[in-house]
């Protein structure tokens, strides 16, 4: 029997208010979203594909259209239960490494803390190493690279235990280099079983999405499913 997707989204749309009118960020957008392997959002910029993540992360609210999480409608629940639910299952990365990460917590305490705000406890030393940051636990963020910065990021899911990992152009301010530790990061991701959502217009990142949903002026115009050689 195929696995039940971790999202469902029936007719989502997204709308925002400017001083010249109304703007819609997305439009009719159906689709369900595996809870295994990386779906990339691609688009490029404009195309709606941040929108529909952060929607997905629960930061935006559609106007239009239902959007359920296992089985239930998120549209649904109380604010505090939407808060509980980002704060159990989705782990939002950022694509500027500084905005995911607190500048005042060493590397090992940033680890911690993510842990600590979901209500569980992690070994920062176990996860350093499975990241390639091994040894960096007493370092300040800023001693880190921005590859650095962006893979503790991905870390930070881990030590909240987060089912979900959405990831907004997660390699767009990173170096060629940088943005190599940062696939090979998302692809271990993977591996662990978890669900993990991309936007991105990075050709190489979406190469890695065993799902692709491509965007365009706000509408999903297709969706392709590839088998990703590991």
């Amino acid at each position: 029997m195929p696995e039940k997707p971790i999202f469902r989204l029936r007719g989502i749309g997204v709308d925002y208010q400017t001083p010249a009118g109304t703007v819609t960020g997305v439009d009719d957008v159906t689709i369900d979203i595996p809870a295994r392997g990386i779906t990339v959002l691609a688009g490029p910029s404009g195309s709606g594909k941040s929108t529909l993540l952060r929607t997905l992360g629960l930061f935006e609210q559609p106007v239009r259209g239902t959007i359920s999480f296992q089985g239930t409608e998120t549209g649904k629940l109380r604010h505090r239960d939407r808060r509980a639910l980002r704060r159990n299952h989705l782990g939002l990365v950022f694509q500027n490494p500084t905005d995911n990460l607190l500048g005042y917590l060493s590397v090992a305490d940033n680890l911690r803390a993510a842990a600590e705000s979901a209500g569980t406890e992690c070994l920062p030393d176990d996860i350093l190493d499975q990241l390639g940051l091994g040894g960096t636990g007493s370092w300040r963020i800023s001693a880190l690279s921005g590859g650095q910065q962006q893979r503790l990021a991905f870390g930070c899911t881990l030590a909240r235990r987060s089912t979900v990992v959405l990831a907004d152009e997660p390699t767009s301010q990173l170096d060629e280099a940088s943005a190599d530790r940062v696939l090979d990061t998302l692809k271990y991701l993977a591996g662990q079983d978890f669900a993990v959502i991309v936007a991105s217009h990075d050709d190489r990142l979406i190469e890695l999405g065993s799902r692709v949903a491509r965007m365009h002026k706000g509408r999903l115009e297709k969706v392709e499913e590839r088998e990703v050689v590991p």
